[in-house]
């Protein structure tokens, strides 16, 4: 017996295990000697972990977001985005040349609108020469060759900070969708080469793309915005865009509850169906889960955009001696590559470009 039974146990005593075999003793002495993997050994060196590092951050993955104001010359700190500005126009075509002489292949405007031009209507929007076709035209001239991507959302140019037009508390789609439409053709015209929808109206996508078409822009791009979610990391830009003090209740009843992840697939399936290029979601390291499933599913280019909470959560716990700014700033892009975009919308860019190259 090998070992004592419980007394009010049914089971019978086993009788002694019979040794074992030689051939069975053999093969365990046999698998002591073989070397286990030292996975360590692939890691000994930087040489070592560059030759087998299996994704890579560079400066063609990187987009800048640049917020343009009104005025000549200025540079205004934005407090809840530590070390980002908005620029007036001048200083934005600075920038642009900037960012062309660093490599990073595109910027993203988006405006700071004085808060006298907006109106329930955001008819700012489709004015010719507002702020944003102004600083497209500066900047096609100063520095050709990058590319410039502009957002299509009624925010910016409403007095009530929806990105849509509002009848009572509702948010109107297919009106808002024809308002969208006549937007993106206002910055094609002023020569924007990508347009990005973020307004997450139903169809949208669908309208643009016709728009653009039928006045001979087929070769502008569509960044969908095709997961943008509900997300409380968006005070930093909303303060940026000054829509934080006028914002009337909240976007949950058309950006996306941060709860769903199958519901983006389908999101995102819709915006492929109706025409766009590329998709975009956002937020970006709280989701990184979906930017794998929106790969891994379409395999369309997909991009992230880093978003102003993310950005200053970052900058906030450097400012404390918490971490170190380069490399968190640095591990956290990479990961949007690790997960699978394409590329990032980052606040980093210029910092991180003159990083990968060395400076």
């Amino acid at each position: 017996m090998i070992w004592p039974l419980n007394p009010k146990s049914n089971r019978r005593p086993t009788a002694e295990l019979p040794a074992p075999s030689r051939t069975a003793v053999e093969a365990v002495q046999g698998a002591a000697s073989t070397p286990f993997p030292r996975m360590r050994r692939n890691r000994k060196s930087e040489w070592a972990r560059a030759l087998v590092r299996e994704n890579v951050l560079t400066v063609a993955d990187l987009i800048w977001p640049i917020f343009v104001c009104d005025g000549v010359n200025l540079r205004q700190p934005i407090g809840s985005l530590p070390g980002v500005q908005r620029l007036s126009i001048d200083a934005a075509v600075d920038g642009a040349r900037e960012a062309k002489g660093l490599g990073i292949p595109a910027i993203a405007l988006f405006p700071y609108t004085d808060p006298a031009l907006r109106d329930e209507a955001g008819s700012e929007a489709l004015n010719p020469e507002n702020l944003i076709c102004r600083a497209l035209s500066a900047i096609r001239q100063a520095a050709p060759g990058i590319g410039l991507i502009t957002d299509v959302a009624l925010d910016p140019y409403t007095s009530h900070g929806h990105d849509g037009l509002m009848r009572g508390e509702e948010i109107l789609n297919d009106e808002t969708v024809e308002v969208l439409a006549r937007q993106a053709l206002n910055q094609a015209r002023a020569g924007a080469d990508m347009i990005a929808p973020s307004d997450m109206m139903d169809g949208r996508v669908r309208a643009i793309r016709a728009a653009l078409d039928a006045e001979g822009f087929q070769s502008v791009q569509i960044l969908a915005y095709a997961a943008k979610y509900a997300s409380a990391f968006y005070g930093p830009f909303r303060d940026a865009i000054g829509t934080k003090a006028t914002l009337v209740g909240d976007k949950r009843t058309y950006q996306m509850d941060p709860a769903n992840s199958n519901e983006a697939l389908r999101e995102v399936a819709q915006d492929i169906d109706e025409g766009a290029d590329i998709v975009m979601v956002k937020p970006g390291l709280p989701y990184l889960d979906i930017i794998y499933r929106v790969k891994e599913t379409f395999g369309l280019p997909t991009f992230a955009y880093q978003v102003s909470g993310e950005y200053a959560m970052i900058e906030a716990a450097v400012a404390n001696g918490w971490l170190d700014g380069d490399k968190a700033m640095m591990e956290s892009l990479l990961a949007f590559k690790r997960a699978g975009a394409d590329a990032v919308l980052t606040y980093y860019a210029p910092r991180a470009a003159k990083l990968l190259r060395g400076g």
